[in-house]
This record gives C-alpha cells, structure tokens and sequence, in this order.
C-alpha cells in the first residue's frame, strides 16, 4: 500500500541575494512561505520542480518541502524549513557577538 501524499511547496536559494524563496502559483519566487503554491498532487509537484529548477538564472538548489494546510498559506512541516522561513542567519548572535 502506498503512502498517501502529503503537500508539497518548491523551495530554492535566490541566486543573487542568497535569502530562501518560494515559487508561487504565477512562478515567481517570493520570501513569504505563505505565499507559495500549496502543491497537493504528486504528479503536479513533479511538474512544478522542474518548472523551477528552469530558473537557474534566478535561483539554486530547488527542491520540495513538506508542508500543512495553516489558516494563512503552508506551515513547514521539518524544523530546518521552519528556520528557513525565518531568514538569514549570518547575523551576530550569542558567541559570535564576543568573537
């Protein structure tokens, strides 16, 4: 028996900027998780990824994430996305602040 989907939305790295993007319904890549397209269909997110991945001259390293259905658009299902959507974390903090 096989297991029963679970939503998708495409992720990637803006090329230029470095910050995690999300490709929305009209394929543009926005900074707002809640904006992405919530893929719910294992074939369309198939599709999807490789719409993705065909803009290589905006964006790197483009893959799926698992996702839920929250209230105002997809909620990442893994910590690692969830820190993503969070925004850079080059900045100066904790032992950083002393070094």
């Amino acid at each position: 028996m096989s297991r029963a989907f679970i939503p998708k939305v495409i992720t990637a790295n803006r090329l230029l900027e470095g910050d995690a993007v999300w490709l929305t319904e009209d394929d543009q890549w926005t900074t707002d998780i809640a904006q992405a397209e919530l893929i719910e269909d294992e074939a369309h997110a198939t599709i999807r990824l490789l719409d993705g991945e065909a803009q290589s001259g905006v964006v790197v390293g483009v893959y799926l994430v698992d996702v839920k259905a929250g209230a105002d658009g997809p909620i990442p299902i893994h910590f690692r996305e969830d820190f993503r959507t969070r925004g850079p974390s080059n900045y100066a903090h904790g032992k950083q602040v002393e070094a």
